[in-house]
């Protein structure tokens, strides 16, 4: 008897490549609709000078766990920053699109378009504070423990009570707790709540069963700390302030080297001759913060520009930072000084907001552009200040360097480098 188990749905598998390979294709997928209500194009806008959907590909990205990682979108902006942070794209039809198009509606369709894909993680690009670990471990849940489905809870020690509707006789009355014998927070382990973060299953569920929590089912419990779900504007500033201190900023490199244009950063590039009247109190609060952290600043001028490199003399007398000139490429310059000191690019932080800094900007471990960016650099930057050129922006960077190397410090010591 053939008891080969046919594909349902208009599902086709490549069955023979798999018994070859043994090996199951593994892929995110991050859906990321154009339409937003509440917040126009949410899934691009900047949080803490990265992209939404950038903090959860970077953690998908590093986690170096899937064979394909990629944004379902409607909309040619948001392709484009998928792909400028790493992503492949899949294209969603109008069908899915809509206002009423379901998260499983939309899956399916890229199952049904992407057929090598065996277990897709569908991660949600409004949970910013997901790190490569959290994906780590539930995927081994289906990959090791043998779980069809696994989504993510937080635990959460809130009282429920059932809603009374307006003008009606009833009266209210506890979901989870006995009001006589009311516990203390220590005295109860509260409740598994879905913090919406990700739901990773198998093609089987999502096509044959229209499940994305089925089968042999377990859940991943995450730390408050990293549970943060951003639906309206107003969240935005709150999960502002919890990225910067629970996000995941990247793998661990300690950033030794920071090089910073004078002109369009320090200052906001107006025509020589116009010499700034004064330097920003953070941006040079933030250069003697690096300097203090031993990162070693050097700032960027030219030599057809006198106001930056009047700024740059300036800004090294006050905070005893380097100051050299560089030529049309300024790659070819700065190769040469990063070789000197014996660093490697990853720990460079670069900024600068000109079309020929775009490798720079690429090639640097961490690199940022003004708040005012031109489009051709925004593209390169992995990150992008909220602040504008002569108004703090570099020093608003070097609190992110700072941020950064804050987290890289525990790896560097264990490997001796610090």
């Amino acid at each position: 008897m053939n008891t080969t188990k046919r594909p349902r749905n208009g599902e086709r598998h490549d069955d023979n490549k798999r018994m070859k390979t043994g090996k199951r294709h593994v892929a995110v997928l991050i859906l990321a609709r154009g339409g937003s209500k509440a917040i126009p194009l949410k899934n691009i806008k900047p949080l803490a000078g990265t992209p939404l959907i950038g903090w959860v590909l970077r953690a998908a990205l590093d986690s170096k766990m899937f064979d394909s990682v990629w944004i379902s979108t409607d909309h040619d902006d948001i392709e484009k920053v998928a792909k400028s942070c790493g992503a492949e794209v899949h294209r969603r039809s109008p069908e899915v699109s809509k206002d009423s198009s379901t998260s499983l509606e939309t899956i399916q369709e890229f199952l049904r378009t992407h057929t090598e894909v065996d277990v897709v993680c569908n991660i949600q690009a409004t949970s910013p504070c997901l790190h490569p670990f959290h994906v780590k471990e539930a995927l081994k849940m289906i990959t090791v423990q043998g779980f069809d489905s696994v989504f993510s809870v937080v635990r959460r020690h809130q009282f429920r009570w059932q809603e009374v509707k307006k003008d009606s006789h009833e009266v209210t009355k506890p979901l989870n707790l006995n009001p006589s014998k009311r516990p203390r927070r220590q005295d109860w382990d509260g409740e598994l709540c879905e913090n919406g973060s990700f739901y990773f299953t198998t093609r089987d569920l999502v096509l044959n069963e229209g499940l994305l929590q089925g089968g042999k089912v377990a859940y991943y419990e995450m730390e408050p700390e990293f549970s943060v779900d951003i639906d309206v504007d107003i969240d935005w500033p709150v999960a502002e302030q919890r990225v910067r201190r629970y996000g995941y900023f990247g793998q661990n490199t300690l950033v030794r080297l920071m090089f910073c244009k004078v002109s369009g950063c320090l200052t906001n590039g107006r025509e020589s001759g116009e010499e700034e009247d004064s330097i920003s109190s953070r941006d040079i609060a933030g250069i003697c913060m690096l300097l203090k952290e031993n990162v070693e600043v050097v700032l960027l001028t030219s030599s057809t520009d006198p106001v930056a490199q009047s700024v740059a003399k300036k800004v090294s007398e006050t905070t005893d930072c380097s100051v050299i000139q560089v030529g049309e490429d300024p790659l070819k310059d700065l190769e040469r000084e990063v070789e000197k000191r014996e660093f490697k690019w990853e720990e460079v932080a670069y900024m600068d907001n000109n079309k020929p800094d775009v490798n720079c900007l690429k090639k640097a471990g961490v690199s940022a552009v003004p708040g005012d960016a031109l489009d051709v650099t925004l593209g390169a930057a992995r990150y992008i200040c909220s602040s504008v050129p002569g108004m703090g922006a570099v020093g608003e960077f070097a609190e992110r360097i700072l941020l950064q190397n804050r987290s890289a410090k525990p790896a560097a010591v264990e490997a001796g480098l610090q």
